[in-house]
C-alpha cells in the first residue's frame, strides 16, 4: 500500500513532504546540530568504518562523541544496535538522535550519510561542519535514475557542509567533490601512507584508505597524529566488516559487500582457496548487478554457493538464477537458498588454510522477506553454532 501511494503522488509534492518533514522534525527538536560539531561521511563503501575511525580518534583526543552508522547509534558511552535495516535514520530519529547527543554534553556527532537519505532531504537543517567523501561506484542505479544523479545526490552533503571537505584524492570522481567551496580542502591518498600506524589491524588495502580519511578528519580537528595513530591501531575490526570470525583451522570472513566494487576488493585480500556464500541484497533494485556480482565470485572463488540474502518481495530463485548469468563455463557453483544450510556446507567444505568468505550481511540482524517479514538473523551467530557442530 505504501509502495502503491508513492507511485501515486507526482514526485514534486512528495519531495515537498519529504523536505517538509525534515524542517519539522528539527524544529520540534530545537535545531539540535547547531549546539554540536557534526561531520557526515559519504560515498559508495567504507562510510560505517570511516564513522567508527572518526569516532574512536576524537574519544581518544578526550572528546564526547555520538555516532550514527548502519551498525550502531552511540552517544558517550551508551550504544545500541542499529535495527532499523535503514542506514540513515529518517528525519524526526535522526533529530532525536542528535537532540539527545547534544543534551549529553557531546561536542561532535559522527553521520553516515547515504544517497538515499539525501535524495529525501534527512540530511537538511543539520549543520555539518565537516563533509567527508569515501569512494564512488555504481550503487542504487534504479533508485536514482542513473550514476550521474546519484553522484549528484552525495554532492549535496558537500554543498550543505561548508567548513571542512576530506576527499579521496585517489577515486575518479573527486574531482566533481572538489568543485563545491569549502573554507578548507584536504585530499587524501595512499601517497599519504606516512600517516598510517605501522601496525594498522584492519585487513584490506580499502581499509588503508579508510584509516586515511578518518585520521585527516582528526588532524583537521586538531588532534595530535599520534593520538590519531593510536586510535585507529586499536581498532581490531568493525562489526561485520572483513570481520575474522573462525581463525583455525580455516579462516572465516564475513563482510557487508554488496556491491560488485566491494565484493572484488574483499576476495582481492584474502590470498588463498575461497569458498564464497553469496546472494544479493535488496530484492526489487539494483537488478543490474546481479550478474556483475556473479562474474567477480567466479574470478575469484574456488567454490560458489548461492543464497538467499534479502529478497523482500521477490522470487529468491529468479534473484539467483540472475548472478547465474555472470558465471563462466566452468564455475564450481551450488545453490542452497536456505542460508543457515549454504553456511553449513560451506564450511564443511572447507579444509586447513581455506577461506569461507560469506558476504552481504554482515553485522545486520534480520532477514527480510516477503510481506514486509523480518526475520532475526546474523551471520557470524549462524557462523559459530554450525562450526561447533562440525
Amino acid at each position: 500500500m505504501k509502495a502503491l501511494i508513492k507511485k501515486l503522488i507526482p514526485c514534486f509534492l512528495l519531495d515537498w513532504y519529504h523536505f517538509c518533514l525534515a524542517f519539522l522534525g528539527s524544529l520540534l527538536y530545537g535545531f539540535p546540530s547547531k549546539k554540536l560539531k557534526v561531520i557526515g561521511v559519504t560515498g559508495t563503501n567504507g562510510k560505517t568504518t570511516v564513522v567508527n575511525l572518526i569516532a574512536s580518534i576524537l574519544e581518544e583526543g578526550g572528546f564526547k562523541v555520538a555516532s550514527l552508522s548502519s551498525i550502531k547509534f552511540k552517544i558517550g558511552d551508551e550504544e545500541r544496535p542499529n535495527t532499523l535495516k535503514m542506514t540513515m535514520p529518517g528525519r524526526f530519529k535522526l533529530q532525536r538522535f542528535l537532540s539527545k547527543a547534544a543534551k549529553d554534553s557531546c561536542q561532535y556527532a559522527v553521520i553516515e550519510v547515504t544517497s538515499e537519505g539525501i535524495k529525501q532531504h534527512r540530511h537538511r537543517f543539520i549543520d555539518f561542519r565537516v563533509a567527508v567523501f569515501t569512494n564512488l561506484t555504481p550503487e542504487h542505479i534504479e533508485a536514482h535514475g542513473g550514476f550521474e544523479k546519484y553522484r549528484q545526490a552525495k554532492g549535496e552533503l558537500f554543498q550543505s557542509a561548508k567548513e571542512i571537505h576530506v576527499i579521496n584524492g585517489d577515486d575518479a570522481n573527486a574531482d566533481y567533490f572538489l568543485q563545491f567551496p569549502a573554507k578548507k580542502k584536504i585530499v587524501y591518498g595512499l601517497k599519504d601512507k606516512n600517516l598510517l600506524p605501522d601496525n594498522l589491524q584492519l585487513l584490506g588495502q580499502f581499509n588503508l584508505y579508510n584509516a586515511l580519511a578518518a585520521i585527516q578528519v582528526g588532524l583537521s580537528q586538531g588532534i595530535d597524529l599520534a593520538v590519531c595513530q593510536k586510535a585507529v591501531a586499536k581498532t581490531e575490526n568493525i562489526p561485520g566488516r572483513m570481520e575474522v570470525v573462525i581463525k583455525e583451522p580455516f579462516t572465516v570472513v564475513v563482510d557487508y559487500a554488496h556491491t560488485p566494487d566491494a565484493l572484488e576488493k574483499v576476495y582481492q585480500t584474502l590470498s588463498g582457496r575461497k569458498i564464497c556464500v553469496l546472494g544479493s541484497c535488496g530484492g526489487g533494485r539494483d537488478k543490474w548487478k546481479r550478474p556483475e556480482l556473479g562474474k567477480i565470485a567466479c574470478q575469484y572463488c574456488h567454490e560458489i554457493i548461492l543464497t538467499n540474502e534479502d529478497p523482500y518481495d521477490e522470487n529468491p530463485e529468479e534473484i539467483l538464477s540472475q548472478i547465474e548469468r555472470g558465471f563462466s563455463l566452468n564455475a564450481k557453483s551450488r545453490k542452497i537458498l536456505e542460508r543457515r544450510e549454504a553456511i553449513k556446507k560451506a564450511l564443511s567444505l572447507a579444509g586447513p588454510g581455506d577461506f569461507v568468505v560469506i558476504t552481504g550481511k554482515g553485522s545486520e540482524p534480520w532477514m527480510c522477506v516477503a510481506g514486509g517479514k523480518k526475520i532475526a538473523w546474523d551471520d557470524r551467530k549462524t557462523v559459530k553454532e554450525e562450526f561447533a557442530k562440525l
